[in-house]
């Protein structure tokens, strides 16, 4: 039998999530299962997923090759770094990957960051800016060179 791991689609319409299984290669993508290794969902932020990593690395040993899909998940749970040790007779042990924060992370941090400050009455701002020019005057400009200190 020539194994595929692949992704099984579950879910409603509109809220996919997914099994990561074991099929014969030949059947379409919802056919009986032959092995479940984990599932996987997209919807969360950040993704979810998880993967029996001994139970996917011995159908990897045995043969089966793996989607795209399927790979690219295996890859962040670590297996497929145990595979090509495993391959290569090298000591095999699975480590998952941390997760990179997704576009929706990155951007919420960064509006954040440039959120403005609060409104601040006319003696709050013009405290705030005689403390930024006392700041401005204390460290030395980038054209002007810092003053050497001899030694004796």
């Amino acid at each position: 039998m020539a194994a595929k791991i692949r992704l099984k689609k579950v879910g409603r319409k509109g809220q996919p999530s997914y099994r990561i299984v074991v099929l014969d290669g030949r059947k379409p993508r919802d056919a009986k299962v032959v092995a479940d290794l984990g599932f996987y969902d997209p919807k969360t932020d950040p993704v979810t997923f998880e993967v029996d990593g001994e139970a996917a690395l011995r159908w990897l040993l045995d043969g089966a090759k793996a989607t795209r899909a399927a790979r690219t998940i295996l890859s962040k749970a670590g297996v497929m770094a145990a595979f090509d040790a495993a391959k290569r007779g090298e000591e095999v042990k699975i480590e998952k990957k941390e997760l990179k924060p997704t576009d929706k992370e990155e951007k919420k941090a960064a509006e954040e960051k440039e959120a403005p400050e609060e409104v601040k009455g006319p003696e709050e701002a013009a405290e705030a800016e005689e403390a930024e020019q006392a700041q401005a005057e204390e460290a030395p400009s980038e054209g002007e060179p810092e003053e050497e200190k001899e030694e004796g």
